[in-house]
């Protein structure tokens, strides 16, 4: 059980008041959350000696992390004498903006540099020729990102800048964290918040959330139950479901979720690097044998920048030596498709390597996170996930994903796997019963859904549910078939409507079904329906949303211009939502 972040209201930015009205409200509402804050209504007697000083911590997040960081934040925030004020980027106008004195952002970065899929609106406002100088607010930025990627807290530092040039003034230097974010975090919002003002300490801290221990360097060990596998004997693919026993873990989750995992290097990957270096797996390296570095430490799959730089001189691989000197992303990308980094190792058989060094260049293993596929009130005590596992052939030495296929290969019922929830709350079944449901989820997309589905069974709901699922075959990768037509004869599933792209000679995807259909899913939108995506970001998921925007376009009449503020609406509603990646 985690103590709830009680977010202060804000006054939407299309309401009908002045500025200054609009101030008034503001601090009306930060004087009743001071109050609420610390229980039955009552002021704190710290409350009545000492006005309170309102501090804004805002956050923009994919995955949920800025969002966990962000509430560290509000519980240190009060422990200082401030009244916390926590929003999602998003649900901040920039009259709500300018109105603020003391700002914190906490923003992750996602895909290839962009913002969040909840900070688009506030970047687009705060990003135009129109937005009005901020001279008066104080403010601080600490960006999450992820060093593997060239645009490395890209949506940090544009925001950063962007309150720099219209003239506001930094509490502190922005930080920019790596995937192992949780240190340097808590000690960045350490050093920021007291910065920001001199208000008196509250009389009796805000107690910290009580959490149950397991997290990223703490994971639980998970007893698997289940590995079987969906996909057909013919599909092209190998997907499969895994069941974990959360045993007295004390471990919670939500539909929505998503299962954080601890991976081990596959053996004969681990084997290939001792033979590289010509030792044995007991060589003791930097006070550890290397064998279990190499098996549960480092990143040995995925080349990180540094091993990249470092070897490039000493391989003298002419073709590597040019995409690195010419700066070609593209290129670098098409030489190491299909490598791994021992490949990279070998590019000069006879090179003589340091481990020492080696491991310097490599990253920390991380953990890898999974859409959870169950509902824990459908399945109590047990975390589902829907795996597909990787698997390619490069130089007649078998490859794998990381992760996928430590999961695939964990062996007979009873093996172990570290894992940790990590909660994704911007992505969650509606809270009315009532509402219609639109899930879009091909291949393992449809993950989440199968457990969205389950936990509106327990519910009771009453809200249509209608799911869009595709994959290449229907013979081959339907997977949960079995599943989904109980739903549908039940009646619990509504609607279904299937996009498999290899069964005939013109290829059909979910976007193409959608629009097929898309008077109804406009009509389902208008009758206050959510819409939900989950799988590929880098196509299906841009196509889904283009698909979406026209027929909001066509089906309601509107110009393109009012067919984005309808989506947009939506998103800030949390009526369109997606879990991509």
């Amino acid at each position: 059980m985690t103590d709830t972040i009680t977010k202060v209201p804000y006054i939407p930015h299309d309401a009908p008041f002045s500025g200054e009205q609009k101030n008034w409200l503001g601090g009306f509402f930060a004087g009743l959350h001071s109050r609420l804050a610390t229980g039955a209504g009552q002021v704190a007697p710290a409350a009545m000696a000492v006005e309170s000083k309102p501090i804004d911590i805002i956050f923009g997040t994919q995955t949920g992390n800025a969002e966990t960081v962000a509430e560290s934040a509000a519980n240190l925030a009060r422990t200082k004498g401030f009244t916390p004020r926590v929003a999602e980027m998003d649900d901040i106008s920039i009259d709500q903006l300018v109105a603020m004195q003391n700002l914190i952002v906490i923003i992750s970065t996602y895909g290839e540099g962009e913002m969040p899929d909840n900070a688009h609106q506030f970047w687009d406002a705060l990003s135009a020729s129109t937005a009005p100088r901020l001279e008066s607010l104080n403010y601080g930025v600490l960006a999450l990102g992820d060093t593997s990627y060239d645009a490395f807290c890209q949506a940090g530092k544009l925001v950063d800048t962007r309150l720099e040039q219209l003239g506001a003034k930094r509490l502190s230097d922005r930080v920019d964290c790596d995937v192992d974010f949780e240190d340097a975090a808590e000690a960045w919002v350490a050093n920021t918040i007291p910065d920001a003002g001199t208000a008196a300490p509250v009389a009796a801290p805000t107690p910290k959330s009580v959490k149950s221990g397991w997290g990223r360097k703490n994971p639980y060990a998970a007893k698997m139950i289940e590995n079987r596998i969906l996909s057909g004997t013919k599909s092209a693919k190998e997907i499969r479901h895994i069941g974990f026993d959360l045993g007295d873990s004390g471990l919670k989750y939500e539909a929505g979720d998503a299962l954080g995992v601890i991976p081990i290097n596959a053996p004969d990957l681990v084997q290939g690097w001792l033979d590289r270096f010509g030792i044995s797996a007991e060589t003791d390296v930097n006070g550890t044998a290397i064998g279990d570095q190499l098996s549960t430490q480092f990143e040995i799959t995925t080349p990180s920048r540094d091993l990249i730089r470092a070897l490039e001189p000493l391989v003298e691989d002419n073709e590597l030596s040019h995409v690195i000197a010419n700066g070609d992303k593209e290129a670098l990308e098409h030489f190491l498709w299909g490598k791994d980094t021992l490949d990279l190792l070998n590019l000069k058989p006879d090179l003589a390597l340091d481990p020492a060094q080696v491991l310097g260049w490599l990253k920390p293993i991380q953990h890898r996170a999974y859409s959870i596929s169950s509902s824990p009130n459908a399945n109590p005590g047990e975390v589902h996930l829907t795996v597909a596992a990787v698997r390619w052939m490069y130089e007649n030495r078998p490859h794998r994903g990381v992760c996928s296929t430590f999961l695939s290969d964990l062996g007979a019922q009873g093996s172990t796997a570290g894992v940790f929830v990590s909660p994704n709350k911007s992505f969650r079944v509606p809270e009315d019963n009532s509402v219609p449901m639109i899930m879009v989820g091909p291949g393992t997309g449809i993950a989440p859904f199968r457990a969205f589905l389950q936990e509106r069974h327990a519910r009771g709901a009453t809200g249509t549910n209608w799911l869009f699922f595709g994959d290449q075959h229907r013979t081959s990768d339907f997977i949960y078939e079995d599943e989904i037509g109980k739903f549908s004869k039940s009646g619990l599933l509504t609607r279904l409507d299937l996009a498999f792209s290899r069964d005939q000679s013109e290829k059909i995807y979910v976007q193409h079904r959608m629009t097929e259909n898309g008077k109804d899913l406009y009509a389902q939108l208008e009758e206050g329906g959510y819409f939900y995506v989950c799988g590929d970001a880098t196509h299906m998921a841009k196509d889904v949303d283009t698909a979406l925007h026209h027929i909001i376009e066509t089906q309601g009449g509107m110009t393109p211009e009012a067919a984005t503020d309808y989506v947009n609406r939506l998103k800030r509603e949390k009526r369109y939502v997606r879990d991509v990646y």
